[in-house]
């Protein structure tokens, strides 16, 4: 009686009490949180529109890409409100080219794809549709996304699991959360004004119609973008539980942009990191490859430890820093990687994560060689066993794993070939795709110390060369061999000087007593089991290079590659 009559005074319904706690109680699975007992629609934090012109935004046309511009106004043309919108916004804003460009529209993803002759509807937990211009390399896609309506996680349907757990509750559904607040649906479609409550910050939260040069803007973001400043939509906390990776994102939008996070907004990101572990690990993947892309690699490691959340986020740079700390080699290594990501970005140039992530775990790959190669077993088997060991504990199941591990697995096995110099291998190498990635890959550990930067040099040159200058560079890399007493294409007297570095490919003794049967058709011929990349050798060739001389067998060893061109020679490098 007492509490009902203190709720009365108060205002507040008999059923407060319980009211607070139903969030809790819906928990339990197959259950659904029980809406509001006031009976109040949720708060939604729809700010008030405002219409900004060119002569306040200051937006270049120019910049603005001429297909964007084109699903636009084919979809105003039908009768629909289409805008650009997020991340393109605020970069024409700042006065930058966005790389890429999203439409925000009121037609449904079906009437979207009936405006367009290669459209496609894409996502489960948020449907959108792709817009595909051009072919190949060159083709470029515009996503459309409908505007959403904005709904209160109390109000969704709920489930215990998760995507991959609760499948079958979760088809069919527009509106579904997980236990704790994660929205795993989101494809309730409503107005504009809703549209940009549920987007994250207020600098996303802008849409501009090319035609007019108008920019419609909700909550200040315009005002935000010129203070510099990261400012979440809404209450924090609700965000960061309605999609956890937003901390993330809080993360690599300071970095990138130089912006300062709002306080308000950069209070809960470390308290509810924990969040993320709730995250699908594919998801989490492609959000860590983009803060490590964006160009601001090194912003954005320095950023996850000014924010806390350098530990316990993202395994992989977990391990990667962890070790690099141990060892101060390999801490250079990774910085330096960083550092050339950054300014392929900064040049324009194409990234593969697929070298990053090399880069970040090759000395991790190099002591498991190490080790399998001192319990007996072959360089070359030591060497897969090590990559496959590497990848399963860093990588794990994620999308894309296959095309992935392909990739990385023929920088590392590339890096032992560039120490043999000597036949036609040299000149297969470089014909091979990812020979780039392998070069630079080599460059690098030039620059540390692991090869002698000469090496590098020598291969830049090889590449840049014709058939003439490149048979007299391979002839005087057979006669420094020749003069070294037996040192083959002066594979070993690279990295001879870093012999002790940990962070040298395990290799065979100088004297060539490997044992090794697998690398023994290459050391015996002319290099023709380097064209085992891209198929192999004719069987023909190599048993006829077994059968001669002795004498002329023991000259061509004089000036082949050593034993540590062994572990990455050979056809098995693509074929994996």
């Amino acid at each position: 009686m007492i509490k009902s009559l203190i709720h009365k005074i108060l205002g507040k319904p008999a059923a407060a009490k319980r009211t607070a706690h139903a969030p809790h109680a819906a928990h339990a699975p197959g259950h659904a949180p029980a809406a509001p007992k006031s009976g109040k629609p949720p708060r939604i934090p729809v700010g008030k529109r405002v219409d900004v012109p060119a002569s306040e935004h200051g937006i270049d046309p120019k910049l603005v890409d001429e297909r964007a511009r084109k699903v636009v106004e084919t979809l105003q043309d039908a009768g629909y409100e289409a805008y650009i919108v997020g991340g393109a916004v605020r970069d024409l804003i700042l006065g930058h080219r966005p790389k890429d460009f999203d439409v925000a529209t009121n037609a449904t993803p079906e009437q979207v794809k009936g405006l367009f002759r290669r459209a496609f509807i894409i996502g489960r937990r948020f449907r959108i549709v792709h817009v595909v211009y051009g072919r190949g390399r060159e083709h470029e896609v515009i996503e459309v996304s409908t505007f959403r309506a904005y709904l209160d996680a109390d109000a969704a349907e709920q489930v215990a699991g998760n995507e991959k757990t609760s499948r079958k509750e979760l088809a069919d559904k527009s509106h579904v959360v997980d236990a704790s607040g994660r929205v795993l649906r989101d494809n309730v479609w409503g107005p504009q004004d809703q549209d940009a409550a549920r987007r994250d910050f207020t600098i996303n939260a802008m849409y501009y119609d090319p035609r007019t040069e108008v920019v419609v803007d909700y909550h200040g973001g315009i005002g935000d973008a010129k203070k510099r400043l990261l400012r979440m939509i809404g209450h924090p906390e609700t965000r960061y539980r309605e999609d956890p990776v937003r901390i993330v994102r809080v993360v690599r939008f300071a970095a990138k942009l130089g912006f300062e996070i709002e306080p308000k907004t950069r209070e809960p990101v470390q308290e509810m990191s924990e969040l993320l572990s709730n995250v699908p690990q594919s998801r989490l993947f492609d959000e860590m490859i983009k803060l490590l892309q964006t160009g601001h690699a090194r912003a954005s490691i320095e950023q996850l430890r000014k924010q806390g959340l350098d530990r316990g986020v993202f395994p992989i740079l977990d391990a990667v820093f962890d070790e690099a700390r141990r060892h101060p080699g390999r801490e250079q290594f990774v910085q330096l990687a960083l550092a050339d990501t950054d300014r392929r970005v900064s040049e324009g140039k194409p990234v593969a994560p697929s070298f990053l992530l090399a880069c970040l775990l090759w000395h991790d790959v190099l002591a498991h060689w190490e080790r399998n190669v001192a319990q007996g077993e072959p360089n070359f088997p030591a060497l897969q066993s090590a990559t496959d060991a590497v990848f399963d504990a860093r990588i794990g199941d994620i999308s894309g794993r296959g095309k992935l591990a392909t990739d990385m697995r023929e920088i590392w096995t590339m890096q032992p070939r560039f120490e043999r110099r000597t036949g036609n291998g040299p000149a297969t190498l470089v014909e091979q795709p990812r020979f780039r990635a392998g070069f630079d890959f080599l460059r690098l550990r030039g620059q540390v110390g692991e090869v002698e930067p000469s090496l590098a040099i020598w291969w830049e040159s090889f590449s840049l060369a014709d058939a003439t200058e490149r048979r007299q560079m391979l002839e005087e890399v057979r006669q420094q061999g020749a003069a070294g007493g037996g040192r083959r294409g002066g594979g070993r007297s690279a990295s001879a000087g870093s012999r002790g570095n940990a962070a040298n490919p395990p290799a065979s003794s100088d004297d060539g007593d490997d044992g090794d049967a697998d690398f023994a058709a290459d050391d015996a011929g002319d290099g023709t089991g380097d064209a085992g990349i891209g198929g192999d050798a004719p069987a023909r060739k190599r048993r006829r290079r077994r059968r001669k001389p002795a004498g002329e067998g023991a000259a061509r060893d004089s000036s082949g590659g050593d034993g540590a061109g062994g572990p990455g020679s050979g056809s098995s490098g693509a074929a994996d």
